[in-house]
């Protein structure tokens, strides 16, 4: 549920041209894949083409991108392309990594110890698309304060950062995954999540969502609850007095470009 952690003057444009995502001045990626990088987020599956490595040429390949800082302090882009083979982390039993294939688990908590040497409780899930397990640091997961307007108790937030599922009392479902671009999983197609942060409030608008595993979206799902409609209304009169931070993850304006900003 981060907000932006990167800055979009920040974006490494060298980078993002090797992959064919630079035109001229203007970033092309949808809104919301670009936001999911700046939350350091994957994006969704990505068509690249004309791509060029170590000196190798790929007329296309479909991939998901993400950013990572690098040891100089700044962003770096990964791509991840689909396997043809999974690889499992080492601390999973070739039990648990069956099950996360096959979707009879849809995460895994592990205890395991990094590469620095410290403790840490990560969630494991296995992403089909690209055929990669994901692993996620718990304790990098930030849960709202609020989901349409009804505050997370302390046991919820724990949950979803567990990757558990959450619901408030509009019946809304949510469960974080690193799987998607949003970050999330719902019963809705749209939802308004509320950060509390430094005595102000940062709204994210969720539109698109994808269904919970197991469960497809229906009629019901595009109803906005009162909640939500409350939601937006305090938004407005937040915004009237003082101009909030905001956050649309939509999606929808697919042909959107982003300009690159200059940094002089």
């Amino acid at each position: 549920m981060n907000d932006q952690i990167f800055k979009e003057a920040e974006l490494p444009f060298h980078d993002l041209g090797l992959v064919g995502l630079i035109s001229g001045d203007r970033v092309l990626l949808e809104e919301a894949d670009l936001k999911a990088l700046l939350s350091g987020r994957r994006t969704q599956l990505i068509q690249l083409e004309n791509l060029e490595f170590a000196g190798i040429k790929i007329a296309s390949l479909k991939a998901k991108l993400s950013l990572v800082t690098g040891a100089d302090g700044k962003p770096e882009l990964l791509v991840h392309p689909t396997y043809l083979r999974s690889t499992a982390p080492t601390y999973l039993t070739e039990e648990e990594s069956w099950a996360l294939e096959t979707g009879d688990e849809l995460s895994l908590e592990k205890d395991i110890i990094d590469a620095n040497g410290q403790k840490k409780r990560v969630l494991i899930e296995f992403d089909r698309e690209t055929n990669q397990f994901l692993e996620t640091d718990e304790e990098k997961v930030e849960a709202p304060d609020e989901i349409n307007g009804y505050p997370l108790t302390p046991d919820q937030k724990a949950k979803y950062k567990r990757g558990q599922e959450v619901e408030v009392p509009d019946g809304t479902k949510v469960k974080y995954t690193a799987t998607t671009r949003e970050g999330i999983r719902a019963n809705r197609i749209a939802l308004i999540a509320s950060i509390v942060f430094d005595g102000g409030i940062t709204y994210l608008l969720f539109h698109g969502i994808k269904a919970l595993i197991g469960q497809k979206h229906d009629a019901a799902s595009t109803e906005q609850s009162q909640g939500y409609k409350d939601t937006v209304e305090q938004m407005k009169k937040a915004q009237e007095k003082e101009p909030a931070p905001e956050l649309d993850l939509s999606g929808e304006e697919n042909d959107r470009d982003y300009k690159r900003r200059s940094t002089r």
